[in-house]
């Protein structure tokens, strides 16, 4: 990329993050990177987290839009909510960042350098590369749950990615065009783990930045056992897929030697 200050829209999904909200703002202020833009969308929050950051679009000191959604139906929805908005408002580059504070702010440079500098498609910021961690106050069993679904999508996929799970992440706006992100229908980690697979099956490069996972302080987790079971079924689709659509090649192939 030649432009050297890209414009970069964060795209951050909140329900019910009215106090995390501010500090995710103050916290992408500090950076004061050029170009650098903060999408809220906003899935009906009832305690008022879309108020609050209409508010912060006239008080902050980087540019922010709201993107009010009437209802909650997942992360991915939210999510391709956004980065749709995003590329239609013109980003060169388009962060997805949670607002509960979990993702640190700081990396974003490092992100958009590696980003800038490399033939990198997607940056990630990740918890299981050298340098990487989660928070010391995570209990055993998270920490187990967050490994082993690594390793679980891992051996199905062999994406070769060591936090595959990661939602911390920068992307090229050609990528995210590429893997056709808005077709994307799962949710939750589900959503994560199909962007990398699409991204892997096109022959482009994923690079893992070390961050430390911080646990959230105000709020509730979003995690349900319907994120979770999604999460699982997940990779079986996408290998059903990918079998169907080699089938469908295979037979296409069979009809043009036949016609011949």
């Amino acid at each position: 990329m030649t432009n050297p200050s890209p414009k970069v829209v964060v795209v951050v999904p909140t329900y019910n993050e009215r106090d995390n909200l501010p500090k995710l703002v103050q916290a992408l202020e500090a950076l004061r990177m050029p170009a650098l833009h903060l999408l809220v969308v906003d899935d009906n929050s009832p305690d008022g987290t879309g108020d609050v950051a209409d508010q912060l679009v006239n008080d902050s000191a980087i540019p922010i839009s709201v993107l009010h959604r009437l209802e909650k139906d997942g992360l991915g929805r939210a999510y391709v909510a956004g980065i749709s908005r995003a590329l239609a408002d013109g980003a060169d580059i388009v962060v997805q960042m949670d607002a509960d504070l979990s993702h640190p702010a700081d990396v974003i440079p490092a992100f958009i350098h590696t980003l800038t500098t490399t033939d990198a498609a997607v940056v990630l910021g990740s918890r299981y590369v050298a340098g990487g961690s989660v928070a010391d106050d995570w209990a055993w069993h998270r920490k187990a749950l967050s490994a082993g679904a690594n390793f679980y999508v891992n051996a199905i996929l062999r994406l070769r990615v060591k936090d595959a799970t990661a939602g911390f992440k920068a992307w090229h706006a050609a990528t995210l065009t590429e893997i056709d992100v808005l077709s994307i229908q799962s949710n939750g980690y589900a959503f994560q783990v199909e962007m990398n697979y699409r991204t892997v099956r096109r022959g482009m490069r994923i690079v893992e930045v070390p961050i430390r996972f911080e646990e959230r302080t105000e709020g509730a987790s979003k995690m349900s056992l319907g994120v979770q079971l999604e999460s699982a079924l997940m990779p079986w689709k996408l290998l059903l897929k990918r079998a169907e659509l080699g089938g469908a090649s295979q037979n296409a192939a069979r009809g043009v030697r036949m016609e011949r």
